[in-house]
């Protein structure tokens, strides 16, 4: 039985703690990889953030023709070579991942790179089930990165189907003519943008009323409206059961006008996705699970078992590449600086959803203001009202704040609109260190006519004494 100084499980953000410091580090790195769909890397170089984010740009040229007829301009999409799109995106991801994969497994003298399924077989003991065969692993210390997962939900007749998932779908060998989608969550939202971009007639299914419902209500309601404009949106359907009826996928839907019936070339289900845990047997490690399912941890990322410690979407509420991209750092402190442990700091998270139009947040929503009985004011700023605005003819957008009446710190920002992540980050800034809305808005210049004074106009309208 191997026993090594570290054991990391996953190769996505966890694969980036290693660096010299670790250099006389005895070290074995665990990923799975031996699945058709499985590569170095991690969920966001792969199946995630990158991928998608690819595919959105490459949506939003696709649209061109669309936002030029309201400004004048004629253009004409003359077509679409799904191939070539799909070919262009994984040629550069692919060689990254086998190049990760590569360097690991060669460059790196230090570190042992064990590709198979593994479990917790007891406290601090890994079995990896490898193509070689079975081999039990001990160490001093372990990291517990390894994600998530799809969820397939339990629909009559859906194992019958040839389902695709947000692991599966980019890789598709044709472009449909129709998708349906389950779910109204960001994985739907953004792949019903791509793909209606791209010539795919989507009809959406949701059980709320709602699209993005964890959005501001302001922001959710907003886009629901949009959505509802660009796809067949099927709202409070309940999904009974699933079939395929000559190559046409066929699901039975009861909502509030009773059953009904649609149909598509391909479905995508994208109702959300869960957390690893069960599937390497945490809890057989001794690690305390969460309600939901996840790896339990501290301010210090630090497991219920000392010298084990998790990161990103296995533990994290917050399922971000950039806040599991932070909690790396905290663990890779944590580790070379056992006495001197550093908490992660999850007090304004931003997150934001790449559709049509896109959405930014940080901070409290309105309605988790009012629930929580937090004093607030607000305000909202119109992409109609700024000059950019006009430029774009944007009808749609806005931003909308939430600060403290008493101090004017924020506590909230959500913008739906044209480069909304971007415009989103000096609010992130300023509530990470603490500067009021009235000193940010008349403290600096605004570039004159841009779209950040789409913000300028929002804090200046906040109603502050």
């Amino acid at each position: 039985m191997r026993h090594f100084d570290l054991v990391i499980i996953g190769s996505g953000s966890g694969n980036s703690i290693l660096d010299d410091r670790f250099a006389d580090w005895n070290v074995a790195i665990v990923e799975k990889g031996i699945g058709p769909n499985d590569a170095y890397g991690g969920t966001c170089l792969n199946v995630g953030c990158i991928p998608t984010k690819m595919f959105v740009h490459t949506a939003d040229i696709a649209g061109a023709p669309d936002a030029g007829a309201g400004l004048g301009v004629d253009l004409e999409r003359r077509g679409v070579r799904w191939p070539e799109i799909r070919d262009r995106i994984f040629g550069r991801i692919d060689p990254i991942s086998e190049g990760g994969r590569q360097y690991r497994a060669e460059g790196s003298p230090n570190v042992t790179l064990l590709t198979g399924n593994a479990r917790f077989t007891d406290v601090k003991q890994l079995t990896v089930q490898t193509a070689d065969g079975t081999e039990t692993i001990t160490a001093d210390r372990f990291v517990v990165a390894a994600g998530g997962r799809p969820v397939i939900p339990a629909v009559p007749g859906l194992d019958q189907v040839e389902v695709r998932t947000s692991d599966t779908v980019m890789r598709l060998d044709e472009l449909p003519s129709s998708m349906i989608i389950m779910g109204t969550g960001f994985i739907g939202a953004e792949f019903a943008h791509v793909f209606s971009s791209l010539g795919v007639r989507v009809t959406m299914i949701g059980r709320s009323g709602r699209v993005l419902r964890a959005e501001d209500e302001d922001v959710s309601a907003r886009f629901t409206e949009i959505a509802d404009g660009r796809w067949d949106l099927r709202l409070h359907r309940k999904v009974v059961a699933a079939e395929k009826v000559g190559g046409q996928v066929r699901l039975k839907l009861e909502g509030p006008d009773g059953e009904e019936t649609v149909e598509a070339e391909e479905l995508l289900v994208a109702v959300g996705r869960t957390p690893n845990a069960d599937l390497i047997d945490a809890a057989a490690g001794g690690l305390e699970l969460t309600d939901d399912g996840k790896i339990a941890v501290d301010d210090t990322q630090l497991t219920s078992v000392e010298g084990v410690w998790a990161l990103g979407d296995i533990s994290s509420d917050h399922e971000l590449k950039h806040v599991a991209n932070h909690e790396t750092r905290v663990v890779q402190h944590n580790l070379l600086h056992p006495d001197a442990p550093i908490s992660s700091d999850h007090r304004f998270v931003p997150h934001a959803v790449f559709s049509g139009p896109q959405i930014a947040s940080v901070g409290l929503t309105e309605q988790e203001a009012r629930d929580k009985g937090v004093d607030y004011v607000t305000s909202t700023q119109d992409y109609a009202g700024i000059a950019y605005g006009w430029a774009m003819e944007d009808t749609t957008g806005f931003a909308k704040l939430l600060a403290d009446p008493s101090s004017g710190l924020l506590i909230g920002a959500h913008i739906i609109g044209p480069q909304a992540p971007t415009l989103l980050q000096p609010i992130i800034q300023a509530m990470h260190f603490g500067l009021d809305a009235r000193s940010m808005a008349r403290g600096q210049y605004w570039i004159h006519p841009a779209m950040p004074e789409l913000l300028e106009n929002a804090l200046l309208n906040l109603p502050l004494g």
